[in-house]
């Protein structure tokens, strides 16, 4: 490796990284603080007797128990945090709907969605309330923000294979990252799962990437299966990791480094380097839809296209509803019912 110039000594063979289109090549190249605190509990849980800054101090430490992520957990203190301050409520007694349409209506200029993930996050919090007893009923459940939900779409196979041919694979970044995006594409796993990739997630005798319940979002094991090109980019990846790492002196087995030989992941936000670099590259040769999101949608789509069911689909995408697939492929709800009821 080279530290100047950022060299990848590599031989590997170029056409590994074709994506297969209709067009020729010629019309292509035209175109907080996570230690468990000790909480004195209630021997009668009244939301009269319990302050808003104790009981969110029960509701973390209850989350951590539990394995939220988190980013997620941050989330949820951030935003309720926000409400406290916009409301001025002391004890979980005095917060009401009127509390919570007050909450919603201090944000100017916020898209349906913004606000829609807002009011998400505050039913979570007051739903873990009512499950710990400290309230009777789930006064908030009737509070809906309607939101006019379009389908983003998918990338296209020629945008993938133009920023293929673009990418400089004689650079350690721009083979990582050519690596990298056939691996989102040939399987669909999500950018942090990605980052989080490690050489014990790759079977290479079996061809399979087996990916532990830590790096999913839904917390549940997936096993995904590799084609021989992709095995064979992998394999020439870690070989040259090996020298990334020694040269900076770093101690890890992640599958995809910075150029100093530390992992692109990102505790605390779902994006990474990789993802990062998507948005560079996107800006930079005026490419309309490459990024991490639209690159998973090509995938899930071409599953459809070659057969799967919507079920297969949404295993292979780690959904945990199916009705998140339908939305993903822009399939309706009720067709998708229906077609289902043929199965029953």
């Amino acid at each position: 490796m080279s530290k100047s110039f950022n060299k990848a000594n590599s031989n590997i063979d170029l056409s590994l990284f074709t994506i297969k289109t209709e067009e020729s090549k010629e019309e292509m190249a035209k175109n907080s603080n996570n230690s468990i605190v000790k909480i004195d509990t209630f021997d009668e849980m009244d939301s009269r007797n319990i302050k808003i800054e104790h009981a969110i101090k029960i509701l973390n430490q209850q989350w951590r128990l539990s394995g939220l992520r988190p980013r997620t957990i941050d989330s949820y203190n951030y935003n309720f945090k926000r409400f406290v301050e916009v409301t001025d409520v002391e004890y979980l007694h005095e917060i009401n709907n009127e509390k919570i349409y007050q909450y919603l209506s201090s944000f100017e200029n916020v898209k349906d969605t913004s606000l829609q993930g807002r009011l998400k996050q505050i039913k979570a919090v007051l739903s873990k309330c009512h499950d710990n007893g400290w309230y009777n009923s789930k006064f908030w459940k009737n509070i809906k923000i309607k939101v006019n939900t379009s389908v983003k779409e998918a990338t296209t196979e020629k945008e993938l294979a133009l920023l293929l041919s673009l990418l400089d694979k004689s650079t350690y970044s721009g083979l990582r990252d050519s690596i990298a995006i056939l691996l989102l594409y040939k399987t669909g796993i999500r950018i942090k799962t990605l980052g989080a990739l490690r050489e014990q997630n790759i079977d290479f005798d079996n061809r399979l990437l087996k990916l532990q319940g830590e790096i999913m979002k839904a917390h549940r094991p997936l096993i995904l299966p590799l084609d021989d090109e992709m095995c064979t980019l992998l394999r020439e990846l870690i070989s040259i990791n090996d020298g990334v790492r020694k040269e900076h002196r770093e101690k890890n087995d992640y599958i995809f480094l910075s150029n100093i030989g530390v992992p692109i992941s990102n505790t605390v936000s779902p994006s990474n380097l990789i993802a990062k670099n998507l948005w560079v590259y996107s800006k930079k040769w005026n490419l309309k839809n490459v990024n991490p999101h639209s690159i998973r949608r090509l995938y899930a789509q071409n599953l459809v296209k070659r057969g799967a069911d919507i079920n297969l689909v949404s295993h292979a995408l780690a959904h945990a509803d199916i009705s998140t697939t339908s939305i993903y492929l822009g399939l309706n709800v009720n067709l998708v019912a229906r077609n289902l009821r043929e199965f029953l």
